[in-house]
């Protein structure tokens, strides 16, 4: 079902208004603005013609698009619907970023129209953690290309995309180990034997044997099935054929893809561990294989914020957080050719650490609308009443990650994916946080406790010389303060002050009004409002990232823009209908 004001199995005009809402807001086409019966109209020129659209400003400059308003002023005088066909190819960047952007947009558009046509209406508000994941099908409220997956056809989008559900077993490697770079829990034996189970690891061993292969010179690796059809014409071809690896064939459990697709969920053991794998596919954003420096340094750095969470008890007392620790790491070819599309990292289950009378639902859920027009909370609110159940939702989701941020100087990237909400027939209890190794960012000057952070350059000797902002650390608490708004805010809540505003007639400014006095009540609380003023939070304007800009321009690892804060402008908010 769609994000509010979408349209069920109408893609093509959710992803241009995405792309125009995208562009507006990010200052990559300079509109006129202008009010008209209390709509809100935008006209701009591109390539020469002359376009135009309708809608409302939200939170943080947050444009939203009426549906079938975009449009273009044909050399007749008349307007019509404006095609990506005539969006696109007037766009900054070159030839190949816009080609590219285009082929992503296209590939969203029929993944999306395939999944409409295959996939029957499901009650999303009574499944499993597991099931909501795969049913969750809305994608990035957004990325205008929030289903690309370009590098998958459409049967690999049946077969492995997280909407179909599909289960699947892994394909396993033994891999020279000059090759290899790991860092496991356990002796590898026991790593193992717990991982597979008795069966998958004794039909593994038995392999090993037949091929009159050691453990001493070989390691075993998992590899997705869609990857491993892929690079049977890489290096590992090479390896292959020089019998330094060795396809061992389909073992063990199966596995569906969560909707990020690549981090996997064991449905034959629902609580053991899940297991993300790099697959060179490129969706939203970034091509999905795994950063190489990350993969051994993801147990380390798991395991430093999981133990902030539990040596603080402001943790359990008051802001209630589980961190799901990424406890094992294990890649192929770390600096070669290879870097990054081999290799395995292991994640905590939710599921396991659920109390009595406790469930789970993604936090991205509670965006968006189900078959029944209404809300996928609607019954809760109904139950509790909008403000206490609202007023708890962010307590929960917000305070945990601000503590982190505040108290002990660590920054997470908290968005509708990376959140898991944890509640009691609806009423919001804590959060669970997932997914660090490539997502977290402190400086050292503001840490609290510096001398118990990871030994980076014990762990990678690229970390020896890194400069800041190249990896985990910065010395800017801009970029801490960014990190955290832009996932938690700007791109994650403001969908929910969006869906308040159209679903219960709540004014945007007065969730972010909640948020701020929120904000403001821990720093007087706790005494951090000196750290408070480092951040710079509370600033009439903030620097958030630019996702379409670095897509077209391609020539920096990230690009910004400034935008109004929603925490310091509620008083000059006007609502504007579409």
């Amino acid at each position: 079902m769609p994000l509010p004001l979408e349209a069920v199995g109408k893609p093509r005009d959710r992803v241009i208004r995405q792309l125009v809402a995208a562009l507006l807001f990010e200052g990559i086409i300079k509109a006129h603005e202008s009010i008209d019966e209390g709509t809100t109209r935008w006209t701009w020129s591109l390539g020469g013609s002359d376009f135009r659209c309708h809608g409302t400003t939200g939170a943080f400059g947050r444009f939203h698009i009426a549906p079938g308003s975009v449009e273009v002023l044909t050399r007749h005088g008349h307007w019509e619907p404006a095609s990506l066909g005539v969006i696109v190819p007037s766009l900054p960047g070159s030839g190949i970023t816009r080609g590219r952007l285009l082929r992503e947009l296209e590939q969203t558009i029929a993944f999306s129209d395939w999944n409409h046509l295959h996939l029957p209406a499901r009650d999303r508000r009574v499944m499993s953690l597991v099931e909501l994941e795969g049913a969750l099908d809305e994608g990035h409220p957004y990325h205008p290309c929030y289903r690309a997956r370009l590098g998958f056809s459409f049967q690999d989008h049946a077969a492995y995309g997280p909407e179909a559900g599909r289960p699947f077993r892994l394909v396993w490697l033994l891999i020279a180990r000059k090759h290899l770079s790991q860092t496991l829990p356990q002796n590898e034996e026991a790593f193992w034997f717990a991982e597979l189970g008795a069966e998958a690891w004794a039909e593994i061993e038995g392999k090993r044997r037949e091929l009159g292969l050691s453990d001493e010179d070989f390691g075993l690796v998992p590899l997705h099935p869609w990857q491993w059809k892929t690079l049977q014409e890489s290096a590992l071809a090479e390896w292959i054929a020089a019998g330094e690896g060795y396809c061992l064939g389909l073992f063990g459990d199966r596995y569906v893809a969560s909707q990020s697709v690549r981090s996997l969920f064991n449905i034959d053991r629902p609580l053991a561990a899940s297991i993300k794998l790099p697959l060179n596919i490129v969706n939203t954003s970034s091509q999905r294989t795994l950063e190489p420096h990350s993969v051994c340094t993801a147990p380390a750095l798991s395991a430093w914020i999981a133990g902030i969470v539990r040596n603080d008890p402001l943790f359990d007392a008051e802001y209630p957080l589980t961190v799901l620790q990424e406890y094992a790491g294990i890649i192929a070819d770390r600096d070669g050719p290879l870097a990054g599309e081999i290799g395995a990292i292991w994640r905590e289950n939710a599921e396991a650490s659920l109390r009595p009378g406790e469930a789970i639902i993604p936090f991205n859920a509670l965006m968006m609308i189900e078959h029944d027009g209404k809300p996928f909370a609607d019954g809760w609110i109904t139950r509790f009443g909008l403000m206490p159940w609202m007023n708890r939702l962010l307590e929960v989701a917000i305070l945990p990650v601000w503590h982190l941020l505040v108290r002990h100087g660590i920054a997470v990237e908290a968005h509708g994916q990376n959140m898991l909400l944890v509640h009691r027939d609806g009423w919001p209890v804590r959060l669970i946080l997932r997914d660090f190794h490539e997502s977290v960012e402190f400086s050292p000057g503001f840490l609290r406790d510096p001398e118990k952070a990871p030994d980076f350059p014990a762990l990678d000797p690229r970390y020896r010389n890194a400069e800041p902002d190249q990896y985990y650390w910065t010395d800017n608490l801009d970029s801490l303060r960014e990190l955290v708004m832009d996932t938690l805010f700007v791109y994650n809540l403001s969908e929910i002050s969006h869906l308040f505003d159209v679903c219960y007639e709540l004014p945007e400014f007065r969730f972010w009004q909640r948020v701020e006095k929120l904000l403001a009540s821990y720093a007087e609380e706790h005494g951090v409002l000196h750290r408070h003023e480092q951040l710079g939070y509370d600033r009439p304007h903030i620097l958030t990232e630019s996702l379409i800009t670095r897509k077209l321009l391609a020539l920096k690892p990230e690009y910004h823009h400034e935008i109004p804060n929603a925490l310091t402008t509620r008083t000059s908010e006007r609502r504007r209908k579409p």
